[in-house]
This record gives C-alpha cells, sequence and structure tokens, in this order.
C-alpha cells in the first residue's frame, strides 16, 4: 500500500505582500487624486503628467523611507529586547523559569510534564531566550535586508501604481477623456491587484478583488474631491 506524503503550503512572503500592498495602494490612489483633481483646471494634460510624475517620485521616495525606517525599527526593538531577556534570565532565572511554566500551562501540558519540558528548555539558554522572545514577547527575527527591501519594495511598487493612473494622461491630450479613461483604468488595476493579493494570501481571490476596488475606489474618490477642493 503507498502512502502519499502530505505537502503543506504555507505562504512564507506576507512582510513581502504587505510592503507591496502598500506601495500599490498608495501609488493608486493619491496620483489619481492629483490628475483628477487637475484634469477641471487645465486645458491639455500636460501639466497633469509633470505634476502627476513629479508626485510619484516624491512620494516613492517617502513611502520608501518610511518602510526603510519602520524596518529599522523593528530590528532595533528585536536586539534591544534580546538584550533584555538575556540579562533577565541571568539575574531573575526563578521568575523566567516561572513564565515558561506559566505558558506552557496556557498551552494546556498536563502538570506533570511541565517541569521537566521547563528543565528541557531552560537548559540551554539561547534555546530559552529564543523561546521567550517569541512566545512570551511574539517577536520573531528581523530578517538583515529587511529595511532594504522593504525600502525598495515599497518605493518600487508605489510607482508601479502611480504610472497606471496616470498612463491615460500620457497618450490623450483632452484632460475630460484622460480623466474618464483614468477611472476605469484605476479600477480594473485595483480589481486586478486585488485577485493577485487574494491568490498569494490564500484568501478567495474574488472576494479580495471586490474589496480592494471598492476600498481603494473610495479611498481614491475621496482624494479626488478634495484635491478638486483644493485646486
Amino acid at each position: 500500500m503507498t502512502v502519499e506524503r502530505h505537502e503543506e503550503k504555507h505562504f512564507n512572503a506576507s512582510d513581502l505582500i504587505r510592503d507591496i500592498v502598500i506601495g500599490m495602494s498608495d501609488g493608486l490612489t493619491v496620483p489619481f487624486a492629483l490628475a483628477a483633481g487637475l484634469s477641471g483646471t487645465v486645458p491639455n494634460t500636460s501639466l497633469v503628467v509633470v505634476a502627476g510624475m513629479a508626485e510619484i517620485a516624491a512620494g516613492a521616495i517617502a513611502m520608501g523611507l518610511g518602510g526603510y525606517l519602520a524596518a529599522r525599527t523593528d530590528r532595533e526593538h528585536y536586539a534591544s529586547e534580546l538584550v533584555r531577556e538575556h540579562e533577565e534570565i541571568r539575574e531573575i532565572p526563578d521568575q523566567e523559569r516561572e513564565e515558561v511554566a506559566d505558558i506552557l500551562r496556557e498551552w494546556h501540558f498536563p502538570e506533570e510534564i511541565v517541569e521537566s519540558a521547563v528543565d528541557a528548555i531552560c537548559r540551554d539558554s539561547d534555546r530559552w531566550v529564543q523561546f521567550m522572545m517569541k512566545y512570551e514577547l511574539g517577536l520573531e527575527e528581523p530578517e538583515p535586508k529587511r529595511a532594504r527591501n522593504s525600502s525598495l519594495t515599497i518605493g518600487l511598487s508605489y510607482i508601479i501604481g502611480g504610472v497606471i493612473p496616470l498612463s491615460p494622461y500620457m497618450l490623450i491630450r483632452q484632460s475630460g477623456t484622460a480623466l474618464s479613461v483614468s477611472v476605469i483604468v484605476t479600477l480594473i488595476a485595483l480589481f486586478v491587484f486585488g485577485y493577485v493579493k487574494g491568490r498569494f494570501t490564500g484568501t478567495r481571490p474574488f472576494r479580495s478583488a471586490w474589496q480592494t476596488t471598492i476600498v481603494g475606489g473610495a479611498a481614491a474618490g475621496i482624494a479626488f474631491f478634495i484635491a478638486r477642493l483644493i485646486s
């Protein structure tokens, strides 16, 4: 009798998808709102394109920098907590052992094996600290290149997202027509983006697509009306 090997499929790129979502969602809404707000105030689309490209460049830099600083902050926080946990298992080992026991009891470990499990975990200081970092504090060690990768991913995603609603203004001279095409293109892009996001994250693709389209469309619409009021 042949036993088929069970393969577990888990998604392991949540940070990457999060960065893409942050960059693309902002890229699809902010440049769209700027271009749409200017559409009614300029006779042709050349000024819209120039302003839109400037906004995309500035937005990509700002968003990328924000992603870099956020990732650096996460890594610095992890490092400081790691040092603190090492100090605590040296200075107050009994209290730290009791915290390990409390975690195991929360997992419904039988009381008769809690003590032996605590001994096994605390026998190695590095394993002990890693256990406390993960299960007491809920912290995972960030990847060493996370800050750089996050900034590049968010920045590039913002550029790609921003070019989509701006592209009709590059091809069509009449601003009103370009705005109508930009609305359609942006909604299609939001739908496709939501569908792909759903496929990667394991949620229902069409549900994710409609949610992304509705939320992103509403955000773009609100930003559009604000831009129109300002302009």
